[in-house]
């Protein structure tokens, strides 16, 4: 971006944010687990990955496709099994509620664990309280992470999947990758009150380094699809920006498509083609027509996306991420004029195949597929652009949650 001051241009570019890596983050949350414990050391060490959707946005609970990637941005969680049935969690998310430490008793039949203040912690209580072996023994934990808070990266998944794992290295479960999302999408349920799909847990869970994954969201099986084109990049910018309305949002569109799934008869609008859905247009009201029409022609974008990265034809790939993108803005209405402003810079930069919102929407991140080469030129570009300050994050398909070693 250029500036001009008397006869001195000022040139500012545009830069990546760097990745806070998995290393760095484990000594971190090691340092503090000492400080904050005696100076015990943990010796148990996890971490879990937060997702960008390429595409297939609101599919998931409409039991369709989804394609998301792990990101190399995770939540570590270090710690120790105790002999008594207390636990204690610190968390050093700096975005996260007051207070950082909370304590809490493990759940039995007759006092499960309950939602509360702070708000973090109800994501590791749900998942204390769904984990498939019990009883499971107290324990002490620090948990760091890198994916950015109300960015649309699934920070939630990310903690709910590494304080599963992390209870898998305390107590073993029967090693079920499937029930172990599913357990999780169950803690966002009831302890978050997020009526979420299983995307986010899955691919937290199953993510594989070099692969996006296609899940089919209801059968719950997944298929790996290579992306690691070195000449390709996937550019995840921040708009920075989280509308307030996006909590009571999310619920109301859900409901929509439950409602619009009954009027087509069917279970789900996975089951719904265009045509059933033109031929109930006039039982239908205007907006929840069209939030069953995003989702009808997203799950088969979904699937010819995936068709055209297995091509290589990311020109058709780019193509199917901006309709899907014009779609959830004029259809689903859940973009915004930050995420507008993105996404339309984006799509003025050559070398840039295709642009749009991911996540729930209302600010947020969009996600950005583009020539290697032409990345700094984005990224300089949508900086010009852009009314607010941006973050850009330069990803890599990654792998899914995992032990550490210490």
């Amino acid at each position: 971006m250029a500036s001009t001051t008397g006869n001195h241009t000022i040139v500012t570019m545009a830069k990546s944010c760097p990745i806070q890596n998995v290393a760095d983050l484990l000594s971190e949350a090691r340092r503090v687990y000492r400080e904050r414990f005696d100076g015990d050391d943990a010796n148990i060490a996890v971490c879990a990955p937060g997702r960008v959707n390429l595409i297939g946005e609101h599919t998931d609970y409409n039991q369709g496709f989804v394609l998301p990637m792990a990101l190399p941005m995770v939540t570590v969680m270090v710690g120790s099994k105790t002999s008594g049935q207390n636990c204690c969690v610190v968390t050093l998310t700096e975005a996260a509620d007051e207070p950082r430490v909370v304590d809490f008793d493990l759940p039995t039949e007759l006092t499960p664990l309950l939602r509360g203040q702070p708000n973090w912690a109800n994501y590791v209580k749900g998942v204390v309280q769904h984990y498939r072996v019990q009883p499971i023994p107290g324990f002490r934990a620090v948990i760091a992470s890198s994916v950015p808070l109300g960015g649309g990266l699934s920070s939630s998944a990310s903690l709910e999947v590494a304080v599963y794992t992390f209870l898998q290295q305390l107590c073993p479960d029967d090693g079920d990758q499937v029930a172990k999302a599913v357990a999780c999408q169950q803690a966002e349920h009831t302890h978050a009150a997020v009526p979420c799909g299983i995307m986010d847990q899955f691919v937290s869970v199953l993510g594989k380094e070099g692969h996006a994954l296609l899940i089919d969201c209801r059968s719950l099986e997944a298929i790996a699809v290579p992306l690691a084109d070195p000449g390709l990049v996937i550019l995840i910018t921040n708009s920075n920006v989280r509308h307030s309305l996006t909590g009571s949002e999310y619920p109301t569109r859900r409901k929509q498509c439950e409602e619009a799934a009954v009027i087509l008869g069917k279970s789900s609008l996975r089951d719904a083609t265009l045509q059933d859905l033109e031929a109930a247009k006039d039982r239908l009201d205007s907006v929840t027509y069209r939030r069953a029409r995003h989702v009808i022609e997203e799950i088969e974008r979904t699937s010819q996306a995936v068709e055209a990265l297995k091509k290589g034809d990311y020109k058709e790939f780019g193509k199917l991420m901006v309709e899907s993108h014009n779609s959830l803005r004029e259809n689903y209405e859940v973009s915004c004029p930050e995420l507008e402003e993105l996404v339309s810079a984006a799509l003025e930069v050559d070398g840039v195949f295709g642009s749009r919102m991911t996540g729930g929407g209302f600010g947020g991140c969009t996600v950005t597929l583009l020539q290697a080469h032409a990345t700094e030129r984005a990224m300089e570009h949508i900086q010009e652009k852009y009314h607010g300050s941006p973050t850009f994050y330069i990803t890599t398909p990654s792998e899914g949650a995992r032990a550490l070693r210490l």
